[in-house]
C-alpha cells in the first residue's frame, strides 16, 4: 500500500483522511475508517437519507434521481425474461424499490439509516435495518447503487452478497470511477471520494479482481452519464467557486467525452453473473 492522495470530508465534519492505494488490487482505500461512521451521515446534506427538495442542488439530484429510476429498471428489464425477486442493499428512502415493485419484481430493500428507513415506510416499503436479518431468501436480481464503497468488512461483505444470490442470478454494482477524468481534474475535491462514507474506491480491474474470487465474472459495464455533472457540481462547490453550475457542466462534458474514448466514466456500473 502506498499513499495515493490526501483530501478531506467536505460535506458535514471538514476532517482529513488519507487514501491509500492497493497495486495488486487496483483500488484506493481511505485511511483512517471511523469506528463508528453513523455521524457522518447525520447531516441535511446527505440527500439520500432526506428526500430534501429544498436548495437548487436538492431539486437537481431529485430530477437526475427521477431519471436515473427509469434507466436502472430498464437495464435491469434487459438482462432478464421475467420479473422474479430483487434485493436492493443501501435502499435508502426506497423510490427504486417502489419502481421496481411496480415493473412486477417482488422487492426486499436493505438500509442502516433509520430515518431513510422511516421514510421508506411512509411510502410504503418496509426495509430491514441489517443483510444479516435476511434469512432463507435467494434473490433473481440484487443491486447495490453506490453502496459497495460504503461497506465495511469488504471481502465479508461480498460474500454474503454472492450467496444470497440464484445461480443464474444478476448482480448490478454502481460505483465511482477514481479512474475518471472528473476524478482526476479535481484530485483532493473530487466529490467522488467522499470520505470518509466512502471506504474504498473502485477501478474497473478493482471490481473484476474482487469478484473474480467469488467466481462471479463481469459481463457488462455501463457509463452514468449525469454523475460526471453532478460529482462536478459538488466538486466545484467544495472548492468555493461560485460559477460552479457553468464549469461544472463543461467538466462533465469533457469527462462524458473523454469516457467515450476511454472507457473510464465517472460513475460505472457493473452487471456480474456467475461465472460458467
Amino acid at each position: 500500500m502506498k499513499l495515493y492522495l490526501k483530501t478531506k470530508d467536505y460535506s458535514v465534519s471538514g476532517e482529513s483522511f488519507e487514501l491509500w492505494q492497493d497495486d495488486v488490487l487496483d483500488m484506493l482505500a481511505t485511511r483512517p475508517q471511523p469506528e463508528d461512521s453513523s455521524p457522518y451521515y447525520e447531516s441535511e446534506e446527505y440527500i439520500s437519507h432526506t428526500d430534501a427538495k429544498e436548495s437548487f442542488t436538492d431539486k437537481l439530484y431529485q430530477a437526475v434521481k427521477r431519471k436515473n429510476l427509469s434507466n436502472k429498471i430498464q437495464l435491469i428489464e434487459s438482462q432478464l425474461d421475467s420479473s422474479e425477486s430483487l434485493l436492493d442493499i443501501g435502499a435508502g428512502t426506497g423510490d427504486f424499490l417502489l419502481s421496481a415493485r411496480k415493473v412486477g419484481f417482488y422487492v426486499v430493500g436493505v438500509e442502516p439509516n433509520a430515518k431513510a428507513r422511516e421514510l421508506a415506510a411512509g411510502k410504503g416499503v418496509e426495509l430491514k435495518a441489517e443483510l444479516q436479518d435476511i434469512i432463507n431468501q435467494k434473490f433473481q436480481v440484487i443491486t447495490l447503487w453506490h453502496v459497495l464503497e460504503h461497506l465495511p468488512n469488504l471481502e465479508e461483505q461480498i460474500n454474503r452478497i454472492v450467496s444470497l444470490l440464484k445461480d443464474d442470478g444478476t448482480l448490478i454494482v454502481a460505483v465511482p470511477n477514481f479512474k475518471s477524468y472528473d476524478a482526476k481534474h479535481y484530485g483532493s475535491h473530487w466529490a467522488g471520494y467522499d470520505v470518509p462514507r466512502h471506504l474504498w474506491h473502485f477501478s474497473r480491474t478493482a471490481i473484476a479482481k474482487l469478484f473474480d474470487k467469488h467466481k462471479m465474472e463481469v459481463v457488462s459495464i455501463r457509463p452514468m452519464w449525469f454523475d460526471a455533472f453532478y460529482v462536478s457540481m459538488l466538486s466545484e462547490k467544495y472548492k468555493g467557486n461560485k460559477l460552479y453550475l457553468i464549469t461544472a457542466f463543461f467538466v462533465g462534458l469533457w469527462s462524458n467525452l473523454k469516457g467515450i474514448f476511454t472507457k473510464e466514466y465517472s460513475s460505472l456500473i457493473y452487471v456480474l453473473k456467475r461465472r460458467k
